[in-house]
């Protein structure tokens, strides 16, 4: 197997009928015993879109780190579909990858299991036994506190014949049955017996869920390129004991599975000591709102389009007049949710790939509304009545290059990083790129700024490239540099068309997939430049007096 990846589906929540949550619970996804898909070595196995974890390489027994977080309706009858995939390529299309096993369950299932621990065995692939998945529940405290942590390790045992080891370390929380849940995997360090790792940041949440005096236990392994990594050894803490800091109390002797020395010995043991240790309360994404921070007129929408004729029916762009098209569908979805954050609803439109009027000139950077001293358009109408009126006057024309709209974003967010703003970038595209590298670059520079770039690819071709500039998996490089962080998201069109023609819904789904990401990725950029949600207006703190 290359790599694997589980991916679920949750029920549809009616915005009209829909009852409030429970609780919100979290969902720990591990499988053992996979089929191996692969000829020359294990399966990757990854968690149907909506949700989808990580890519774990060659393994048949993953547990994933990245979990499913779902509201939970007591009285609901809330259905559930895990599917595993062995993953060989970067495309998107789960039809391209290797179906290793299918379950279906309800939210309740899990909860009511002993210990909301549900063992069932994966199917869907006829005459094959598929292995099992395991699926764990528990209820998410409201801790806020975010830890950030360095350790380093001495002495570690050698495990390779030739060099030395590639030691990473692995982070679980216990759970009331005994059991334990993975939470956090540090980087792999290279060729070394004495790692000094990178300080990480989680949610306090994550590791002990809020019991500060929660068993947690770490594993070392030494890392091996068929994912057969060697077993090193262990030492248990708590949350509590990192509170203490670097010292006496917190240097961990590290076990094997068959060591049993004696006390004496401890100094010739190898060694795990935390260097460092901090917690500051994580502030959420609507502290950030309700402060004005990333809100009035930050919430920038830019849309290019190009390519094919609009006058024929084949054309991604046709103006169909009984319903939207493709691009129209995206624009609306995504753009009806972002403008409910800018206070005067104004947008600038951008188009690219065109021959522009009257001289015929190309341009990848030219207004949707044709005023080059004003491009700014009023709310979504605005911006899809400027998209019209463009396929009437412009003639679409490539090549299609990304990079020039990416800058042109760049440079308003680069006046803007004190905070006061945060800039998202929609472009909708049919998968074709002209300037890879060079929109590459664009991106990485751009991770550096208050901004976001969401892509949603329209149409049936390949989306490869647009994979790539998403760095979910594997974060976007350029030129020997890697991103700061992630900041694109991409999702294909097709994906969320509905089978009976709602297009309602699909335009909904659409929308909370290829924004779910902005929360996180406007927080990561604050807390980067160690910026603070501004206060809570005094009016605002009166209308939250009066509400409670």
């Amino acid at each position: 197997m290359d790599k694997v990846e589980a991916t679920t589906t949750v029920r549809d929540f009616d915005p009209i009928s829909g009852s409030i949550p429970a609780t919100k619970l979290e969902i720990t996804v591990s499988c053992r015993n996979l089929l191996d898909r692969d000829t020359f070595s294990k399966s990757d196995p990854r968690k149907l879109p909506v949700c989808r974890t990580e890519v774990i390489d060659n393994t048949l027994n993953p547990d994933f780190v990245r979990k499913f977080i779902l509201d939970y309706f007591f009285e609901e009858k809330q259905n559930l579909r895990f599917d595993v995939y062995d993953v060989d390529s970067k495309s998107p299309d789960l039809a391209k990858h290797d179906f290793l096993g299918q379950v279906h369950c309800t939210l309740g299932e899990i909860v009511g299991s002993p210990a909301s621990r549900l063992e069932k065995s994966l199917g869907g692939i006829p005459g094959r036994k598929c292995g099992t998945i395991i699926l764990s529940a528990e209820e998410l405290g409201n801790c806020r506190d975010c830890a950030t942590m360095q350790f380093c390790a001495n002495k570690l045992d050698k495990k390779d014949f030739f060099g030395k080891s590639d030691p990473f370390m692995v982070f679980y929380r216990s759970n009331e049955d005994g059991t334990f849940t993975i939470c956090h995997k540090t980087e792999v360090m290279k060729n070394t017996l004495n790692p000094v790792w990178q300080a990480f940041s989680i949610p306090v949440r994550a590791l002990c869920n809020g019991d500060y005096e929660r068993t947690i236990k770490v594993e070392i392994y030494d890392w091996d390129r068929d994912g057969s990594h060697d077993f090193i050894g262990e030492f248990t803490t708590s949350y509590k004991e990192l509170c203490r800091g670097q010292g006496q109390s917190n240097v961990y002797e590290v076990r094997g599975e068959n060591d049993r020395y004696p006390a004496w010995t401890f100094l010739f043991l190898p060694q795990v000591s935390l260097l460092s240790f901090s917690v500051e309360s994580e502030h959420t994404f609507l502290d950030y709102i309700k402060g004005g921070n990333g809100s009035n007129d930050s919430l920038t929408l830019s849309f290019p389009v190009w390519e094919g004729n609009p006058s024929q029916s084949t054309s991604l762009h046709y103006m169909n007049p009984y319903q939207m098209n493709a691009y129209a569908m995206a624009l609306k979805a995504v753009g009806e949710i972002i403008q409910d954050y800018d206070s005067d609803k104004m947008f600038p439109a951008l188009g690219f790939g065109a021959k522009l009027p009257p001289d015929g000139r190309v341009s990848h950077e030219f207004p949707l509304n044709g005023n080059t001293e004003n491009p700014y358009c009023n709310g979504m109408e605005g911006i899809l009545e400027a998209y019209h009126q463009s396929l009437k006057t412009v003639q679409l024309y490539g090549p299609t290059n990304f990079s020039p709209v990416v800058n042109h974003v760049a440079r308003y967010a680069a006046a803007m990083q004190d905070g006061s703003q945060y800039f998202v970038l929609l472009i909708i595209t049919d998968g074709v790129i002209s300037d890879m590298a060079q929109t590459k670059e664009a991106i990485v520079n751009a991770a550096k700024l208050p901004m976001s770039i969401i892509i949603v690819g329209v149409g049936q071709a390949e989306f490869d490239a647009m994979v790539e500039l998403d760095g979910d998996d594997i974060r976007i490089s350029s030129r020997g540099k890697m991103a700061e962080r992630d900041i694109v998201q991409f999702v294909p069109f097709r994906d969320y068309m509905d089978r009976t023609g709602n297009h309602v819904l699909s335009m909904a789904r659409l929308a909370k997939d290829v924004l779910a990401e902005i929360p996180d990725q406007l927080i990561s950029y604050m807390k980067s430049r160690g910026i603070k949600p501004n206060p809570v207006p005094a009016a605002y703190n009166a209308l939250l007096t009066v509400q409670i």
